[in-house]
């Protein structure tokens, strides 16, 4: 390396004086020189540092021309600026280094590749106060997405107008309004799910799940949708003989709460908040209502465009290998599928039913004729940035921001790649994908560690973090994952059968690890997914099946686990965590072992974690519980545990490097309201888990009656309302009446949330009952109560428990979002109690609490362990 470097000191040094007649290489030694492309670049240029190429392909040619013969590693220098790419720079085994040698795309201070379009020439809209508009850039005929200074803007979005009655094509609505908007047929309804809360409906195709159907026409009150996204969201095949258990085993057969979309998007009738905007395709112009402090005429307005930024297109015979990138960020791509008749039918994290009749057949294999196989192979979201047969492909000190479908796709057949000290957000779907569920060449020795990844999904909200398949000899480690909709990590596929009795698909996983990571703030949207959710065969045996080990997990706000083995998930070790602050389980669930007729359990090993559920050793038919501990807070874990997960010193710096302007926070979702007496609501919502670049400090809610007038707010920090999940409005006169809630920073007060459903305040008196089904759980010092919540809650719902111990010691209230879940969603309940001397007898009471008053307690006794 240090001769190559001097050779083109060297020749830099007599091209200066204008003497090229002087230089003189053998072509081996050409053979090894860098390339330097720069936006100001000609691409009739040869890519020395003095005579820079302008494109990503041009460079990509003369690499081709180079990497023959390759004696040291050849790096393709981007200087500090933007490549805009309107169709993907391909690349494929011609593409790649050899002798044991890198291609090296490295960037330089803030190179950015692009798949967006500048928005310029804004002009105030006549008749509409504050709202501007400016002429689409030449060639975006669509897009999902538009960032006003590196700040995702939000598709214009509402509350559906009109009372929906689904029909076999669509709906019928209860009023012409959608007819006469200017485009309907632009329009998208969105399906938000999650857990039945309160007055908050549960819609779309599971808890998980989050669907969205564009509108086909609206003429007069008839709704018709597009095809095959509705059917594949309605038509979902069911076993004759089961019913309601689709074929697909993953969710309903069709859109709950009949078919109730929770909101719709994209239409210039919904423009009525600052930060929203809409590209009016027919007259190519997008619009768009400033936030607060922005200046158009000066702002960096970008409309994503391209669909794809890098396309690896190796295949099994001819990889693309030993590749870097390195110092890049990669932004402003879309993903236009769901605008599409396709649209977004979603299964789980991602994967979506597609295709013509894909509901009959898609991904359901042996159990209906004609079914593609193998089970559940249904569609992946695509990457921005993707690789097929990739081997040695690495990705390190990058940036995936900005982006409208998953971020990374280590796809199939990807080979000893790494991905390491790179940061993820601001991406629609899932952050990284390794591998796939498609029955082809599985990936195997990926490496992803210390990254950050944070603030996603931005649209596709059942999408995770990272995304992993089926994959042999992986490594998930060191990583820190914070603030995301759904769960952290997914692992694994296809052990839904064991549902209807069957074993889990055959997988080829095994030889895989999720380790040191820190997970926090996770599953801030949706509901029943996990910190590390996993399903489907993990090996062979314990021995090289899944590890998961010394992570830290904590503070999970919708329900699911810390740790998720769900169904199939068999020969999976959770060993030395930390995990706690869960809604519901800090390890589950036990699923039957369908493998054989021996009616035992999905062989587990659940050992020495440090965690609040209590669950006492032993094995229970192949699930073996061994050496775990009941921890009151983190002081009672080794620092050198706490220490050691997350990302490790020399990548910590990740956790402040900047991306795009700082802005307000993006608004909470799902506000829900009951009565907290005649003149009171209780609110509670999900938490805003995109800052916008600073902490959230709080949150305020505000009821309005039916005239839209505003007749009363609260605000709370946000650290209260992370303890309570609650804000109490008083004050207020009958109802009915809605609620919105805004979340704030050190920038100010973001958006509003949409309303919720209208709720009137009364009077209550009713009490609860009490918890059923208490258990207390003892170690030596501590213990863990668990009940179950009443059936029972009055008229009012439940806001909170409280707990005595037989010490004397102050009562205990119990609060919290897992608190809110009333029957038949909720699963159970638990906390830990501190302090307590060895072998002694204590009795536990829990009383339910609502706006109502304490109910009548529930009683437990035990005796600590000596």
């Amino acid at each position: 390396m240090r001769r190559r470097a001097a050779l083109v000191t060297l020749i830099s040094t007599l091209l200066a004086l204008g003497i090229p007649g002087a230089v003189s290489v053998s072509s081996a030694e050409a053979a090894s020189f860098d390339l330097y492309v720069s936006p100001t670049g000609d691409d009739h240029a040869n890519g020395t540092l003095q005579h820079p190429v302008r494109t990503l392909e041009r460079a990509r040619d003369l690499v081709r021309e180079r990497v023959a013969g390759m004696k040291g590693d050849l790096t393709v220098h981007l200087a500090s600026g933007t490549y805009r790419q309107t169709k993907p720079l391909v690349l494929d085994a011609r593409d790649s280094g050899t002798g044991g040698h890198q291609v090296i795309w490295q960037g330089t201070g803030n190179t950015v590749i692009s798949g967006g379009r500048k928005v310029a020439g804004w002009r105030p809209v006549d008749g509409r106060p504050g709202l501007w508009s400016a002429p689409a850039p030449r060639g975006l005929t669509d897009t999902r997405q538009l960032y006003v200074d590196g700040v995702r803007a939000q598709r214009a979005r509402g509350a559906v107008p009109v009372t929906l009655t689904q029909t076999a094509t669509g709906y019928t609505a209860s009023s012409d309004v959608l007819a006469h908007w200017k485009h309907p047929s632009d329009a998208e309804f969105v399906y938000t799910s999650g857990e039945s809360l309160w007055n908050i409906e549960r819609n779309g195709l599971g808890q998980w799940t989050e669907p969205r159907c564009r509108i086909a026409a609206a003429e007069g009150t008839t709704i018709t949708m597009v095809q095959p996204c509705w059917d594949n969201s309605n038509k979902r095949v069911e076993f004759p003989d089961i019913p309601g258990r689709t074929v697909s085993m993953v969710g309903p057969g069709h859109l709950t709460n009949s078919g109730k979309a929770t909101y719709i998007e994209n239409a210039y009738e919904l423009l009525d908040q600052p930060g929203e905007w809409y590209l009016d395709r027919a007259v190519h112009r997008v619009y768009y209502l400033p936030r607060k402090g922005e200046n158009l005429a000066r702002a960096d307005v970008e409309a994503a465009q391209a669909e794809k930024l890098i396309d690896g297109q190796g295949t099994a015979d001819a990889p693309v290998h030993d590749v870097a990138f390195r110092g890049l960020q990669f932004s402003y791509a879309t993903w236009l599928t769901p605008s599409q008749p396709e649209g977004f039918s979603e299964i789980q994290a991602g994967y979506t039913i597609t295709g013509d009749k894909g509901w009959a057949t898609q991904g359901l294999c042996q159990y209906v004729e004609g079914g593609t196989c193998p089970f559940a192979s249904w569609t992946k979201m695509p990457g921005n940035v993707s690789f097929a047969y990739g081997q040695r492909i690495a990705f390190s000190d990058d940036v995936f921001a900005h982006l409208g479908a998953s971020g990374l796709d280590l796809g199939t057949g990807s080979k000893d790649s790494t991905v390491s000290g790179s940061v993820f957000t601001d991406i629609s779907g899932n952050g990284l994908e390794i591998g796939g569920v498609d029955g082809q060449t599985p990936a195997s020795g990926v490496q992803v560690t210390d990254n950050h990844l944070y603030g996603l999904p931005r649209e596709y909200h059942g999408g995770v973090a990272i995304l992993n398949g089926y994959t042999q000899h992986s490594t998930i480690a060191h990583n820190q994952i914070d603030h995301v909709g759904y769960s952290a990590v997914s692992l694994g596929w296809g052990g839904w059968p064991d549902k209807i009795g069957d074993a889990a698909t055959p997988n080829p996983s095994h030889d895989n690890a999720v380790r040191d990571n820190l997970i926090f703030d996770y599953m801030q949207m949706l509901d029943d997914g996990g910190g590390i959710y996993t399903q489907g065969l993990t090996g062979t045996s314990l021995a090289d099946g899944e590890k998961v080990t010394g992570n830290v997990i904590h503070d999970q706000w919708g329900l699911g686990k810390n740790v998720y083995t769900d169904n199939g998930c068999t020969y999976e070790t959770v060993e030395g965590n930390v995990l706690y602050h869960a809604s519901y389980a800090n390890v589950a669930s036990r699923h039957t072992d369908y493998r054989d007729s021996l009616g035992n359990n999905d062989p587990t090993l659940v050992k020495d974690n440090w965690w609040e559920e209590g669950t006492s050793d032993g094995d229970n038919k192949g699930l073996v519980t061994t050496g775990n501990k009941i921890m009151t807070g983190r002081s009672d874990v080794p620092s050198e545990i706490l220490d050691n997960a997350g990302l490790e010193p020399a990548y910590q710096g990740l956790l402040n490097r900047p991306v795009g302007a700082v802005s307000t926070p993006e608004a909470p979702s799902r506000v829900g309201t009951s009565t907290a007496g005649p003149d009171a609501l209780y609110v509670t919502f999900n938490p805003s888990f995109v800052d916008g670049g600073s902490p959230v400090t709080g949150y305020t809610a505000r009821a309005s009656d039916a005239t839209g007038k505003q007749v009363g707010e609260q605000s709370v920090t946000a650290a209260d309302f992370k303890r309570t999940a609650l804000v109490r409005i008083g004050g207020l006169p009958a109802g009915p009446l809605t609620v919105t809630v805004a979340a704030s920073n050190a920038h100010g007060s973001g958006a509003p949330s949409l309303a919720s459903l209208p709720l009137t305040p009364t009077t209550v008196t009713a009490l609860p009952g009490a918890p059923t089904g208490p258990k207390l759980r003892t170690a030596s010092t501590a213990a863990t109560v668990a009940w179950t919540p009443p059936t029972a809650t009055g008229d009012a719902k439940v806001v909170g428990y409280r707990v005595t111990v037989s010490d004397g010691r102050d009562p205990i209230d119990v609060t919290g979002r897992d608190v809110l879940v009333g029957q038949p969603s909720a699963k159970g309940m638990f906390r830990v109690i501190g302090g307590l001397r060895p072998g002694t007898s204590y009795t536990v009471t829990i009383a339910t609490v609502t706006a109502a008053g304490t109910g009548p307690a529930a009683t437990v006794t035990a005796t600590t362990r000596s």
